[in-house]
């Protein structure tokens, strides 16, 4: 008898992804009774839930985020290569490299294997576990970047673009938008390996986030608190702050700034122009269309399902390669980050058109 295909026991419904052997869900968009979470953003992490499963990283930074109260009732920590059995069904916890912490999450049940990316990337980041790729019967990913026109450029070579123009405007503070869970740590990591060894001046958002990475062990160098510094500090200074504290009257105090982001989005100059955004860095801790393709190659699944994002192209271009597609449509993913897809005002669950206005707690 062949083993169960992953659609009979892995189903959508309103609240998520839902593993029916097991009685769980992964990155559930409301409070359930068991919850496996794949990393730390709030568009995955919710509040609320009775007990959940997921690295120790990200444990504690839900912690920090939504207080010990609202990370869980139970939580129970699983680290990489470990593994579990819930209802039969085995678990697993695979990096993911899109933050520290985040994981795909591997699930076995009689033969049949499905893995559930959450959000991912491919290129270094000096900050979090690279990504592996795992053989399975389908899987499940992203789809943030599923266009042609997203390919991102090495990181390094952007972090060289911001430190071109501080040597060019030296007297200008360059302040750079940046979410403040995974971007703003390995953009300060990025510097510090470009050589740039100066104090970075960080808005208070991201203060927490940055002291509980340096608590789990990725080094930051000198960080200063940008609010309390006066303008002639911060001459010369990189300041990074929340993309939406860009316009605030915070910003006023600036010297002569220089404001620029950090995201993929940064890639769609009408995006970058309608912000304000005088130098875009296309730094993105999302897959781009080319390691998307080349993460499903790699994984060799035959039939892929996309929770998020450009599903159409990405199913279209699947079905090229002889590999069955399927649109989740899973609602409320991509709605937090500065990378959510773009939706319409409102909370739309899905991309739409490219350049249009972001709805989240970043962008």
């Amino acid at each position: 008898m062949p083993p169960p295909h992953p659609e009979t026991w892995l189903r959508v419904t309103p609240t998520g992804l839902h593993c029916a052997p097991g009685g769980f869900y992964v990155d559930p968009g409301r409070p359930v009774d068991r919850a496996v979470i794949t990393h730390g953003h709030a568009d995955h992490a919710r509040p609320g839930h009775g007990a959940v499963l997921a690295t120790p990283e990200t444990l504690a930074i839900m912690a920090a985020r939504m207080s010990e109260a609202g990370a869980g009732r139970s939580r129970q920590a699983l680290a990489y290569g470990e593994a579990l059995s819930v209802g039969g069904v085995r678990i697993g916890l695979r990096p993911a490299g899109h933050v520290l912490g985040s994981a795909q999450v591997v699930l076995e049940w009689q033969g049949s294997r499905a893995v559930v990316s959450g959000d991912y990337k491919r290129q270094r980041d000096p900050t979090c576990a690279p990504f592996e790729p795992v053989a399975c019967d389908v899987f499940i990913t992203e789809a943030t970047f599923g266009l042609p026109v997203f390919r991102h450029p090495p990181p390094e070579g952007e972090v060289a673009k911001l430190l071109r123009s501080l040597a060019l405007f030296p007297e200008r503070t360059h302040v750079v938008g940046c979410y403040a869970l995974g971007k703003c740590q390995r953009l300060i990591r990025l510097l510090r390996e470009a050589g740039w060894d100066r104090p970075i001046h960080i808005h208070g958002a991201q203060a927490t986030l940055c002291a509980l990475y340096e608590r789990l062990g990725v080094a930051l160098g000198e960080l200063r608190p940008a609010t309390v510094a006066n303008r002639a500090e911060l001459r010369g200074a990189i300041v990074l702050a929340p993309p939406s504290a860009l316009q605030d009257r915070w910003a006023r105090r600036l010297a002569d700034p220089v404001v620029a982001s950090a995201s993929g989005w940064m890639r769609v100059r009408q995006r970058a122009k309608s912000r304000g955004i005088e130098l875009p860095l296309v730094i993105s801790d999302h897959a781009d269309w080319d390691d998307l393709l080349r993460t499903i190659d790699e994984v060799g699944a035959p039939e892929v399902w996309v929770t998020h994002g450009r599903d159409d192209a990405l199913v279209h271009a699947m079905a090229g390669r002889g590999i069955r597609g399927r649109a989740l449509h899973l609602v409320g993913l991509g709605e937090d980050e500065d990378e959510a897809p773009p939706a319409a005002a409102g909370g739309g669950s899905l991309a739409h058109g490219v350049g249009e206005p972001a709805v989240g707690e970043g962008e």
